[in-house]
């Protein structure tokens, strides 16, 4: 596809994870060829440029956000950016890369085809499938309620998990967890920053627009792990609430998608957190619960 090594730009967006940022970018700077370049957007109450000056070999731009929204850093790294790249990827602040994980992005998007819109790196340490008896009974996915088949889009709106790609896989959605877009793709589409501080769902949401229009993969030889930090999604109560609104809120952009079966699929989300509140005795998953109920009623009235 790219006559020469493509170039790649990154941009992370952080928030107050001081250790897990640094752990990033110590991956970074080994890398046996890094990004070209690196835009950091930190929306945090403490300031990540302490960080950012412990690695002067990465040519960091700093970036301080407005507002704390995954989806608006985003967005404004890739204004930051310009025109200056072929590539630009994204990764969470609590990632690390192995050392040719960008070398092996590269080399892939040398070599690939023209419909290829994004590319996403390998998760090496992929959680464990929840309640994976439940999730392969005929019925749960009769009822768009989940699905065997990695990576792909349910009626209901629910997304597969990816897992880990033993060959690159054709997907129908990406995370931003690490992942890399066309430049010319994210001239055509901006993250939608109604997905609001943490944003749920922004990257289920952009990823899906875009794959409609262009081809997805997931790319074996990127490997990265992920270490995500205690307490990323808030409150149970505030991260059931969200879980159901933000859900809602993107099953009504597309059509092809079913707000009843997206319905179905959240009360049996509601009850699976009420099943493991009761018999693990967890309050967030009860907290949880609790939110969806809110996240339900208010959607009823928007």
């Amino acid at each position: 596809m790219f006559l020469n090594v493509p170039k790649i730009s990154l941009v992370v967006a952080t928030r107050d994870r001081a250790r897990e940022f640094r752990n990033l970018l110590a991956s970074l700077a080994e890398q046996t060829r890094p990004p070209e370049r690196i835009v950091v957007v930190d929306a945090g109450a403490a300031s990540a440029k302490g960080v950012v000056a412990e690695f002067p070999s990465l040519g960091l731009l700093y970036i301080k956000s407005p507002v704390a929204s995954a989806a608006g850093q985003r967005n404004l790294g890739i204004d930051a950016l310009g025109d200056s790249s072929d590539l630009i990827a994204f990764a969470d602040d609590d990632v690390v890369f192995e050392r040719d994980a960008f070398q092996a992005m590269r080399d892939f998007w040398r070599h690939a085809p023209e419909d290829l819109g994004g590319a996403g790196f390998n998760m090496m340490n992929h959680p464990r499938l929840a309640l994976r008896s439940l999730k392969r009974l005929p019925s749960v996915r009769k009822l768009h309620l989940y699905s065997p088949e990695k990576g792909t889009v349910l009626r209901s709106g629910i997304q597969t998990l990816i897992g880990r790609a033993p060959t690159d896989r054709r997907v129908e959605w990406l995370p931003t967890t690490a992942v890399t877009w066309r430049a010319d793709v994210l001239a055509l589409f901006k993250f939608d920053e109604w997905f609001s501080g943490y944003s749920y769902l922004e990257d289920l949401d952009f990823s899906y627009r875009v794959g409609k229009r262009f081809r997805l993969v997931v790319v074996a030889a990127a490997r990265y792990r992920h270490h995500p930090a205690p307490g990323g999604r808030g409150s149970g109560a505030e991260f059931g609430r969200r879980e159901v609104l933000n859900r809602i809120h993107f099953v009504g952009k597309h059509g092809e998608l079913s707000k009843g079966a997206c319905y179905r699929a959240l009360v049996f989300r509601m009850l699976l957190s009420l099943w493991n509140g009761a018999v693990y005795a967890s309050p967030y998953d009860l907290f949880r619960a609790a939110g969806n109920v809110r996240g339900l009623w208010e959607s009823l009235w928007t």
